[in-house]
């Protein structure tokens, strides 16, 4: 009974100093900077490279629908999705007694015909010997030269049907055009297919090299092609661009652009651009997305965090603590580049301005503030964490207690 007594005495003794370190603090934010304290950064001009990034597609340098040229049932898939097929390689073959027996009948039509061209020859010697004895007339020989005529005519004909019957024939094994991967494959062995048919029977895809596209508005494109004269210049000059992927990770090789499109897009108002990329190891895919980023770099800047900057009516607005550390709301303009994180200030700002970066939202035009620096403000916030985690385990505690008697 006396050890129970103990411990409970205990435990009040531990809660009564928690308590007691709590609100010593006081019942105001301690920790926190006081309610007219601010962070304030001086501003001075620097370099800086950002990153901008861009939606992109990823295409196969070549995506070829394979079809097939005649019609007739699969009889042998000779690949499978996913492989890997050289140029030449056989994809499918399609049954072939059709088209062996049309080419039989081909060569039968071409010997008829040699044997016809043979006859008519004959016929137009003689007629031609005879009428230079005067013992025919002119009909009979213009009669014999059309029939030769005629004949070797019909041999073309004949040659041009075999030559027609064999690439029919040739057509039931199709051949990939290109190196590529075998995409998905629809139809499998029986299925009925023609030219007609409304999918392809696969796609081959080049992917030793991938074309991703993005697109960049007019504005940026107007600025490129200032800078560089041309399109075709700015291609030529456009820094190396690196590629995003889903996972959001860096792909590890570096794209170049190689084309930008003379022609902007009515509905979006931007321009298409291709970067192409080596892809050895197949890492890449046709049809994937991911993000271009291009380094972009300018010297002598002002460069501000976001988190300083507000926005009303797509203007953007800073808060300038004046001498008297009155705060005036004022008017930015920042370039188009932005790393997602910063701001490049074009007009509004000078080097040796004083704005503010933490707290705008509770600011007002001509507020006097307090200026303290990033650093200052940041060792008060860490502060107030450690006052927030000890009150959280005064509750904790004061729950505990509150359920002994």
């Amino acid at each position: 009974m006396n050890r129970i007594k103990e411990n409970r005495i205990l435990r009040i003794m531990v809660f009564a100093m928690c308590a007691s370190a709590l609100f010593s603090c006081g019942n105001k934010r301690q920790g926190l900077p006081s309610d007219n304290e601010y962070a304030v950064r001086t501003l001075t001009t620097s370099n800086a490279s950002l990153d901008n990034s861009y939606p992109a597609t990823i295409r196969g340098k070549q995506d070829i629908e394979i079809r097939p040229k005649i019609s007739g049932f699969v009889t042998r898939l000779c690949v499978d999705e996913g492989s890997v097929v050289r140029k030449g390689q056989v994809l499918f073959e399609i049954d072939d007694v059709q088209y062996r027996e049309a080419v039989k009948q081909g060569l039968a039509a071409v010997n008829v015909a040699k044997a016809q061209v043979a006859t008519a020859k004959l016929t137009y010697v003689n007629k031609k010997e005879l009428r230079r004895q005067n013992i025919i007339g002119d009909f009979d020989l213009q009669t014999a030269i059309n029939s030769y005529a005629s004949a070797r005519a019909n041999l073309a004909q004949a040659q041009a049907s075999l030559i027609a019957a064999r690439q029919n024939l040739a057509y039931c094994r199709v051949t990939s055009p290109s190196n590529g991967v075998v995409g998905s494959i629809p139809y499998r062995v029986g299925s009925l297919v023609s030219s007609s048919s409304s999918q392809a029977l696969t796609t081959v895809s080049n992917i030793d090299e991938m074309y991703v596209y993005f697109s960049m508005n007019e504005k940026q494109l107007l600025s490129m092609t200032r800078q560089s004269g041309s399109s075709n210049a700015a291609a030529k000059t456009f820094p190396a661009v690196q590629l995003k992927l889903s996972d959001g990770t860096i792909y590890s090789q570096l794209g170049k652009v190689s084309t930008i499109s003379g022609v902007i897009d009515q509905v979006t108002g931007t321009v298409n651009i291709r970067a192409n990329f080596k892809n050895p190891k197949h890492l890449l895919k046709s049809g994937g997305s991911g993000n271009i980023v291009i380094p972009y770099t300018q010297n002598d800047i002002i460069l501000i965090p976001q988190s300083a900057v507000s926005e009303l009516q797509d203007k953007k607005y800073v808060y300038i603590v004046g001498n008297n550390n009155k705060v005036k709301y004022s008017l930015i303009t920042v370039s188009e580049y932005s790393d997602g994180q910063n701001y490049i200030v074009t007009s509004g700002l000078k080097e040796g301005d004083r704005i503010v970066v933490q707290g705008i939202a509770s600011l007002t035009d001509g507020m006097d503030i307090k200026p303290i620096t990033e650093a200052a403000a940041a060792a008060k916030i860490k502060k107030a964490e450690g006052m927030g985690a000890i009150q959280g385990n005064y509750s904790a505690m004061k729950k505990a207690f509150s359920g002994k008697k």
